[in-house]
């Protein structure tokens, strides 16, 4: 099979843990520019959030993250990738969105733990800095590309995730693949 998933969605609401899956279940490679920014903010001895901030005003971060992926789409077939603007950099791709709403997707990031995220003290704080990171993403991405990456005309196939398991949520993309893509 030969094919290219690109897997966006809000903060929290599983692209990373769906894109693994699916991936494994449908035996391609996984990609995620979650773990290439976090490699980034790792190499600059920041967290995520601050690299975020750093990205609204130098352009340099998204040049990196936009490069890596073109030439993923452009070099590679048959992946799986969890990046926010896959669908945009990657315009061959089949394109899924995973919504959730705003309390899951804090309740997800806090339980998480992840130590590239130590702003997260408690659930509110934790929505605050999601509410941040949105904000910021959605200034970025429509000044560098003059987009909107949550607006659902975008994607082939939109899920919401809030209150479902990650397993009923793979089980409903790969379900909808099988069915559109004519996958088997």
């Amino acid at each position: 099979m030969v094919m290219i998933i690109t897997i966006s969605g809000k903060p929290g609401s599983g692209k990373s843990t769906v894109a693994k899956i699916i991936a494994e279940r449908l035996n391609l490679k996984h990609y995620s520019i979650g773990d290439f920014m976090r490699d980034i903010a790792k190499e600059k001895g920041v967290s995520l959030l601050e690299l975020g901030k750093t990205a609204e005003k130098e352009r340099w971060v998204d040049d990196e993250l936009d490069k890596r992926q073109i030439e993923l789409g452009k070099k590679e077939d048959g992946f799986v990738i969890d990046s926010r603007l896959g669908f945009y950099f990657i315009p061959k791709s089949v394109k899924v969105f995973l919504d959730v709403n705003l309390n899951e997707s804090a309740k997800r990031i806090f339980n998480a733990k992840r130590k590239d995220e130590k702003d997260n003290l408690n659930l509110k704080k934790t929505k605050d800095n999601i509410k941040k990171r949105m904000k910021s993403e959605m200034l970025r991405y429509k000044k560098y590309y003059g987009l909107n990456y949550y607006d659902k005309k975008h994607y082939d196939f939109v899920v919401d995730t809030s209150g479902v398991s990650i397993d009923k949520v793979v089980g409903t993309v790969v379900e909808w693949l099988k069915k559109k893509i004519n996958l088997s």
